[in-house]
């Protein structure tokens, strides 16, 4: 069994474990590396980019280390390296656990209980929830789905394809600090900056490919490329604003809008304003079928690409 293969096996056994098994509630390897980043934030905090930015290489460069080390104490083996790539592939995906959250605020709206949404919608993103009514919970889960389908997926997937494990923990890595420290609170406006701008460059290619085939196994190829031209610039995200455009124009939903976070107001301009309807409850469970194709193709694409590439080089 070669690299490639002990790659594919590994990381096609790691998707099918997400399949089955979602994260768990306790014991999660992303939530162990989240509390030692917040060890690592308390011994490091000052209201300066540098200090910032040694923390992100602190935290980073620790996760995509171990991985590297981790997989050549293992390459001897062609099944202890699969079952590496498993166990890593497992750790960083989360789309299982993604659809559930998803789903569970959609039923909770479709029986008419917007307060059980309200209280779900905090496991999904970082909205208040108190703000939003059932239609504006619906559009904050599918702008979630669409965003955390290159996050918690495609990305993870793009970035094992190059690096293999230490690809993956690099990744989720990265994307954890951003998620912890990137935000622009008044505390970790600098200090985040590092991470929150890593984040963007690791998460560029990924957001991408999720956009291309969100359109492609979309219901509306057209209007998810014509939505991602006309509107994924004027996003403030430049990773949110191509996935999330191509998701609406997809979908036929408009994206984007007033959102609240943690007390402030964001009035962010409208995706698919002009072909796009407003979203609904079921928009819910046609963006997790659309993420679903998303992640299945991403897995393929990527594999393909990874082989064309090693074999260029032989």
């Amino acid at each position: 069994m070669g690299a490639d293969r002990s790659y594919a096996y590994g990381a096609a056994a790691g998707l099918l474990g997400d399949l089955i098994l979602g994260d768990p509630r306790r014991g999660h390897p992303v939530a162990a590396f989240g509390r030692a980043a917040a060890a690592v934030e308390g011994a490091l905090w000052h209201d300066h980019r540098g200090w910032g930015a040694v923390h992100t290489a602190v935290c980073a460069g620790g996760a995509v280390a171990l991985g590297a080390l981790t997989a050549r104490a293992v390459r001897p083996s062609p099944a202890a390296s699969a079952a590496l790539t498993a166990a890593a592939t497992w750790a960083v995906v989360g789309g299982t656990s993604l659809a559930r959250e998803a789903l569970g605020i959609g039923r909770a709206l479709r029986a008419g209980d917007v307060e059980a949404a309200r209280a779900r919608l905090p496991h999904l993103c970082g909205r208040d929830p108190q703000a939003l009514d059932a239609d504006g919970i619906a559009r904050a889960v599918v702008e979630s789905v669409a965003e955390n389908t290159s996050d918690a997926v495609v990305g993870a997937l793009v970035w094992g394809a190059v690096g293999g494990v230490p690809g993956l923990l690099g990744f989720r890595a990265v994307n954890t600090l951003d998620a912890m420290v990137g935000h622009k609170s008044p505390r970790l406006r600098r200090y985040g900056w590092a991470s929150a701008r890593l984040d963007d460059v690791a998460g560029w290619p990924g957001a991408r490919l999720t956009a291309v085939l969100a359109a492609a196994a979309g219901p509306d190829p057209r209007g998810a490329l014509r939505a991602w031209k006309a509107d994924a610039r004027r996003h403030p995200s430049p990773n949110a604003g191509p996935v999330e455009a191509s998701f609406a124009g997809a979908l036929g939903v408009r994206l984007g809008g007033t959102l609240a976070y943690g007390g402030r107001v964001e009035h962010r301009p409208v995706l698919n304003g002009a072909a796009g309807r407003p979203v609904h409850v079921n928009d819910i469970e046609r963006a997790v079928r659309l993420s679903r194709r998303v992640g299945l193709l991403a897995f393929g694409v990527t594999l393909a690409a990874r082989r064309l590439v090693k074999g260029a080089g032989k």
